[in-house]
């Protein structure tokens, strides 16, 4: 081969590679209240990206739910609050993989502000497949965030790009009482979620 066409085949390989990244960043998610479409940032969090595109691939998320609404009112307890949409298998633990490492964002550089989308957790560390939007900026979920008593963040990794409305229509639903007062009380059904361009 000459050095030119070698030259040109690198050129192409690093193309399709570029090509194929870009395609994976995109995400349709279709709902019962609308469409919400994500873009991930696989550069910056390549371990949660990973992790999310999994779920994606093998049609884990099709027919869960979107099944906490988290608004200003409905937060009795917590001094820091907080405003989101959480989503994911819920009670379903037999259909998740093992949990991921913790992509904090002073690694990853990516704020939780208005639509970013992130990673539920208990402990860093045990993030599988519940994930959550944020409805406004909410610095108090970053790293040293006092959201958490770890101060260690939740791992963001991607974006709302359309469907903030069916984000925040969400977020207004109903919900329960007592200890299910951030529960949906009609959770909404995620019809499905998958790749686009």
């Amino acid at each position: 081969m000459k050095p030119t066409s070698k030259f040109s085949g690198i050129l192409l390989i690093s193309f399709l590679a570029f090509f194929s990244i870009s395609f994976a960043q995109k995400i349709m998610v279709s709902t019962d209240r609308g469409n919400i479409q994500l873009e991930l940032y696989p550069e910056k969090a390549p371990l949660t990206c990973k992790n999310f595109l999994k779920y994606v691939n093998e049609n884990k998320y099709n027919g869960a739910v979107f099944y906490r609404a988290v608004r200003l009112n409905n937060q009795p307890t917590n001094k820091v609050k907080i405003e989101v949409i959480q989503g994911g298998l819920q009670n379903d633990t037999i259909g998740n993989f093992p949990p991921i490492a913790h992509e904090s964002t002073n690694m990853t550089g990516i704020k939780h502000v208005n639509g970013t989308l992130s990673m539920a957790r208990t402990i860093p560390g045990s993030a599988t497949s519940e994930f959550f939007i944020c409805i406004n900026d909410q610095p108090e979920l970053d790293y040293n965030g006092k959201r958490n008593p770890d101060k260690q963040g939740f791992a963001a990794f991607g974006k709302v790009i359309s469907g903030m409305d069916v984000v925040l229509k969400i977020q207004q639903e109903k919900t329960g009482q007592g200890d299910k007062i951030q529960s949906l009380k009609t959770p909404v059904k995620i019809i499905s979620m998958r790749r686009i361009k």
